[in-house]
């Protein structure tokens, strides 16, 4: 069982370039890729979301990539001949067509923006690729034991509740499995004023009809021991739970419809209060 709830860093250098990858991991319905990464680094985002994906099944992702320097990249010059050209031949025919004093030189070029500039050095994707691929991976296996962490906590709590709905579903059989006439007399008991009025044969018929519930109960033991057992996988569990949990609800609100009777009722709603504390569980577990 793995929460949906972790962090992992995880950090490679090649020639002077650091790279460090963050992963945060919150509860979400689906799987929601949210990722940051350099623009030197945006070709590789595609194969980044692909290795997610294969190990990520629901929850909100966040990751970051970040991209140091380690050393003063060397820089380069660069400058636009073309550009230069042009503006040396305009200045020349204003010179021509206006009359004008004054040669072309360096200082008038060197305040036109443009034409010369200084250039940081591009990244190379390409080599830098298995080091962002390793980050990944490195802070991938922390976010696992971050998430198998948590998920062994919240299993803990899980069997505990599991453990009661088992022991509710044993007295919950022992109740409806009390003798019938017994049940009836109760039934029978209950005027409008407590007066103890006998009801019509036919009543006591249905009263009977309606308190059968062995099978409900018969399948609420059975969905209890499948959550048992389910919260043990180690595979994607969570959806699986919200499943068996609606099949248990299911069974106990049957039960307590079929047997209006305190002491049902009664146990019933504490199995209710438990199936929800699991529903609770379940939300942060992948």
């Amino acid at each position: 069982m793995k929460s949906m709830t972790g962090y992992g860093e995880g950090s490679q250098s090649v020639r002077g370039t650091k790279v460090t990858v963050q992963i945060r991991s919150l509860n979400h319905r689906h799987l929601d890729l949210q990722l940051r990464v350099p623009r030197e680094y945006l070709a590789l985002e595609e194969e980044i979301r692909k290795i997610l994906r294969g190990k990520i099944s629901r929850g909100r992702v966040d990751l970051f990539v970040n991209r140091y320097a380690g050393r003063a990249p060397a820089r380069r010059l660069d400058m636009d001949d073309e550009l230069v050209g042009q503006y040396i031949a305009g200045v020349k025919q204003l010179k021509k067509k206006y009359r004008l004093e004054g040669e072309v030189g360096v200082a008038l070029l060197s305040n036109i923006p443009d034409l010369v500039r200084v250039r940081e050095p591009d990244a190379d994707p390409a080599r830098e690729r298995q080091s962002v691929l390793k980050a990944l991976g490195a802070a991938l296996i922390k976010l696992e034991r971050s998430r198998e962490r948590e998920g062994g906590h919240l299993r803990a709590d899980m069997e505990s509740q599991i453990r009661h709905l088992t022991q509710i579903s044993g007295f919950l059989e022992a109740r409806v499995a009390e003798n019938p006439p017994r049940l009836q007399r109760g039934v029978q008991s209950e005027g409008p004023n407590g007066s103890g009025v006998e009801k019509d044969p036919v009543d006591l018929v249905n009263v009977t009809l309606k308190g059968d519930v062995n099978e409900e109960i018969v399948r609420l033991k059975t969905h209890v021991a499948a959550l048992a057992k389910v919260i043990r996988e180690r595979e994607p569990i969570g959806k699986k739970i919200d499943f068996i949990l609606q099949e248990v609800n299911r069974e106990l609100n049957t039960i307590s419809s079929k047997v209006p009777h305190l002491p049902v009722v009664q146990l019933v709603l504490q199995g209710k209060e438990r199936v929800e504390k699991i529903r609770e569980q379940a939300q942060n577990i992948e």
